[in-house]
């Protein structure tokens, strides 16, 4: 059966958050074939209604549902919701795509981008198929085409990342400090340790013994996982910005074969969900505001050759961390799962 024919009933787990929210937008931009939607989330916002395609649907306790019937199972309520539920949505049938870091390293779980390794999503012993973090999916969605050409040896990455990454409590930490702070108000930081407001803070996740965040080590971890390569070397370092949406990296790779500026260029302006933005002028590259938030690419600008390095290449690589880093990359795995009942 087509998947012109056939339609899927689909759950979105954790449909109240910012990332269930846009998948939902998504699913029904994409015209993802949609018999039955169901939606899924905590008790506190049960009974509450979402529209989808120009009818309500009423938010179910997840607690409370039988994931019977259920043909994909969208999951993005947080690593300990997924822990304890996407085994039994997998148990009864769906396919799971988790959006947390719940499942990600295991080795019977594919971790998918879907323009990078999309065949890895039929290799999912357990039903589960792992979306990767924001930074990293972004970062190898450009990446990856110069891996597989050139050969990357080494990544130093220092990423810029929107309060967004932090769901809606840090969105609003950032537009009340900003408000207290322009009216000559103190400010009281609650969701971040310190001032995020007209501030730069390098600490997203807890600390780990070696000295970097877990979220720097996910850069590591998913890079080699996703490229099937653990000798490429990464070196990372993330810093939380004030802005809202859209997440940045400097990128400096050095490369097995040489691999000049005007040679990324072209490579990249042809690979799959990439947008190059690189003029030499005032403008002439992306930003989150201006080019990626609300938008689905991977903007990739200021390419240039690496002075320090025989082998280096500098890129500068934005893309909205809500849109193509979650929801985005989540709804066209599902059209991959979708796309094996042909």
């Amino acid at each position: 059966m087509s998947t012109e024919q056939r339609s899927f009933h689909v759950a979105v787990v954790g449909a109240t958050g910012a990332v269930g929210e846009t998948m939902l937008s998504i699913l029904a931009e994409r015209d993802f074939p949609v018999g039955t939607l169901t939606l899924l989330a905590s008790s506190r916002s049960a009974g509450g209604e979402v529209e989808f395609n120009g009818h309500k649907h009423i938010i179910k306790d997840l607690a409370d549902f039988d994931p019977t019937g259920v043909d994909i199972a969208l999951f993005s309520a947080g690593g300990s919701v997924s822990k304890d539920y996407a085994p039994k949505f997998a148990a009864a049938g769906a396919v799971v795509i988790d959006n947390s870091s719940a499942f990600r390293y295991d080795d019977d779980v594919p971790l998918v981008v879907s323009e990078v390794n999309p065949d890895q999503v039929a290799n999912r012993p357990r039903g589960i198929i792992a979306n990767p973090n924001c930074s990293t999916m972004q970062m190898l969605v450009a990446l990856a085409p110069l891996h597989r050409r050139y050969g990357i040896e080494r990544i130093n990455v220092a990423t810029y990342q929107s309060v967004s990454g932090g769901g809606r409590s840090a969105l609003e930490e950032l537009g009340k400090q900003t408000g207290q702070l322009l009216s000559f108000q103190e400010i009281d930081p609650q969701r971040f340790p310190v001032q995020i407001a007209f501030n730069l803070i390098p600490h997203i996740d807890d600390f780990l013994d070696n000295g970097f965040t877990k979220e720097e080590m996910k850069l590591v971890w998913e890079t080699q996982k996703i490229l099937g390569d653990s000798s490429i070397l990464v070196n990372p370092t993330a810093v939380r910005v004030p802005v809202f949406y859209g997440h940045s990296e400097a990128v400096a790779i050095e490369t097995r074969d040489k691999v000049t500026a005007a040679q990324a260029r072209e490579l990249l302006s042809q690979s799959p969900g990439v947008e190059v933005v690189d003029r030499h002028e005032a403008g002439g590259y992306p930003t989150p505001v201006t080019h990626a938030s609300g938008t689905d690419a991977v903007y990739v600008g200021r390419i240039r050759e690496d002075l320090s390095h025989p082998r280096g290449l500098n890129l500068w690589i934005v893309s909205d961390n809500i849109r193509k880093g979650a929801a985005l990359n989540a709804v066209q795995l599902a059209e991959l799962v979708a796309a094996e009942a042909r």
